[in-house]
């Protein structure tokens, strides 16, 4: 292994972004980013450094055929798990295609009960049950292709599950190609989040109007054109995240990093023990006191407590 590739194994598995990283060793951004993409090689003073905080040998990054305990790995498997240049960009390409089936899944979803909601207020030739029985038909209509969509975009993504929560380790090349991306859609990321944002803001505008009318069809028809709206907003806001979420879990940055990864899998465990005993306790108390109108303020209850939990559970992994 080069020296690049131990200086970005290390870095990921103290959690450290390219810019810690640098901060820690007192150099310049782009000093990192020229030592990973193996463009100079740090001075001697420099190696030093690395080795203090990486905790390992200068003979493990100076020499090619050494590892961490300073032996030569002849027959030894590496079991950490490699992200090549074709892997990270067959993942890029099906988030990108699945974006849009999730952005059009969720899309199908919200506008779903607008013709339901308008055969309802309007006058129409049709009967009460029959402009129902319609509305309902559209909303379904809507929704069944929705949950294709969403199945179908899982099972597409389901052979890259492991970058949301395993730690791996990516090609230089996979590296460099990630930020390079990441610099280039930073831009666009935050007009597009601002678009969204905004959108979302303006489409409670018609429903505001429509309390300066006595007509209830008129408020009917506001809050369908603020579905429309949000539907817009939350397709940009779908596609925008995915892309960017996309690139943090290859540079595993951010809510992808080794020490985030950690802590959601701890997290993980404790919340499936937390809500199984909290459920135990309330069918406990209401089959026994038979108190069951009273008995359900366990539940907002413990999810006060729980968010207690969660902060508890991430400052003891910090630890």
């Amino acid at each position: 292994m080069k020296l690049a590739d131990k200086i970005i194994q290390e870095r990921k598995k103290k959690g450290w972004t390219q810019a810690e990283l640098a901060e820690l060793v007192n150099v310049p951004f782009q000093s990192i980013l020229e030592w990973e993409n193996a463009q100079v090689i740090p001075d001697t003073k420099k190696i030093i450094r690395l080795s203090e905080l990486f905790g390992v040998s200068t003979d493990y990054l100076l020499k090619d055929n050494w590892n961490e305990s300073g032996e030569r790995p002849e027959n030894k498997v590496d079991s950490i798990r490699k992200v090549t240049l074709e892997e990270a960009q067959a993942f890029l390409t099906i988030k990108e295609k699945t974006a849009r089936w999730i952005a059009l899944g969720v899309a199908f979803c919200i506008l779903s009960p607008i013709g339901l909601m308008l055969l309802s207020a309007g006058d129409t030739i049709l009967s009460e049950n029959q402009a129902v029985g319609l509305g309902l038909l559209l909303l379904v209509g809507l929704v069944t292709p929705a949950v294709a969509l969403f199945i179908y975009s899982g099972s597409k993504t389901a052979p890259f599950a492991y970058l949301n929560d395993e730690f791996f380790e990516a090609e230089q090349h996979v590296t460099k190609m990630a930020n390079e991306q990441k610099k280039n859609y930073s831009s666009r990321y935050t007009r597009n989040n601002i678009l969204s944002t905004c959108l979302c803001l303006l489409s409670t505008i018609p429903l505001f109007l429509s309390f300066f009318s006595e007509n209830d069809f008129y408020k009917v028809a506001a809050v369908c054109l603020l579905l429309v709206m949000v539907t817009f907003s939350v397709v940009i806001f779908i596609i925008n995240g995915i892309r960017w979420e996309s690139l943090l879990k290859l540079l595993q940055e951010g809510e992808y990093s080794q020490k985030a990864k950690k802590r959601s899998s701890v997290l993980e465990e404790v919340a499936t023990v937390y809500w199984l005993l909290l459920t135990g306790l309330y069918l406990t108390y209401s089959f026994l006191t038979g108190n069951w109108q009273i008995s359900w303020i366990v539940w907002p209850i413990g999810g006060v407590f729980y968010g207690i939990v969660v902060a508890l559970v991430n400052l003891f992994v910090k630890k």
